[in-house]
């Protein structure tokens, strides 16, 4: 369910904010913080959010990916690849943890994936920025799947109704350790899901995180409809 909302004209810059306060929490009560970050229009966010925490600051975060879609990083449906064109390397970040690196087997990221999040994360998020598809899901978790009851961190994804159907995502489980999950939902077409997640359906997967916060320009969708 949700927990707050933000309705938003500039909703990139305002799920920066709420993330950067995440973080900066996590840095002063540790020394770094832990992110995880999507693949999509929610990336709009990334370099908003390296502006408002600050260079100096950025270099405390450790960032891992939501999903990614099991494809090289060269592909234009690479998550990691995409958040190199938004700029997540300018500064870079404390570390990061790739969740399919080029060439991989399914078992072989997995594991290794899992080690990460255990040495380097403990296991534990500061803030999630997701992004939510036009059917409630989020991350590679789509409704109906089996790795939304998944544990352990990380799952692979074979039946990913939108192509392509390989994909490793973070788990349910890890996602709900974050201090803040910020959901970033634009356009139109989301109008639906924005309703269903509103109503706390349990149905879609957006519904099922903790600690979150939509933050969406749903109020700038009905100002046109209606005119």
């Amino acid at each position: 369910m949700v927990d707050a909302l933000v309705e938003s004209t500039t909703p990139a810059h305002d799920a920066a904010r709420l993330v950067a306060a995440a973080l900066r929490a996590g840095i002063a009560s540790r020394g770094h913080a832990h992110l995880a970050i999507p693949g999509g229009s929610a990336l709009e966010a990334l370099a908003p959010l390296v502006r408002a925490l600050g260079a100096e600051a950025w270099r405390h975060v450790r960032v891992t990916w939501t999903d990614e879609r099991c494809v090289p990083v060269s592909s234009p449906d690479s998550n990691r690849g995409a958040a190199y064109a938004r700029g997540l390397r300018q500064p870079p970040p404390a570390m990061e943890l790739p969740l399919w690196l080029d060439g991989e087997t399914f078992e072989h990221a997995v594991t290794r994936v899992r080690a990460g999040l255990a040495v380097s994360f403990r296991m534990r998020l500061d803030a999630v920025l997701l992004g939510m598809g036009e059917d409630g899901h989020v991350a590679s978790l789509f409704p109906g799947s089996p790795a939304l009851g998944a544990v352990g961190g990380v799952v692979a994804v074979h039946d990913a109704p939108k192509a392509p159907a390989d994909r490793v995502t973070l788990t349910p489980d890890l996602l709900s350790t974050a201090r803040v999950t910020v959901i970033l939902a634009t356009g139109a077409r989301k109008r639906h899901a924005i309703r269903r997640l509103l109503a706390a359906d349990t149905d879609i997967p957006a519904s099922r995180l903790s600690r979150s916060w939509l933050v969406t320009d749903v109020t700038a969708i009905d100002s046109r409809e209606a005119s």
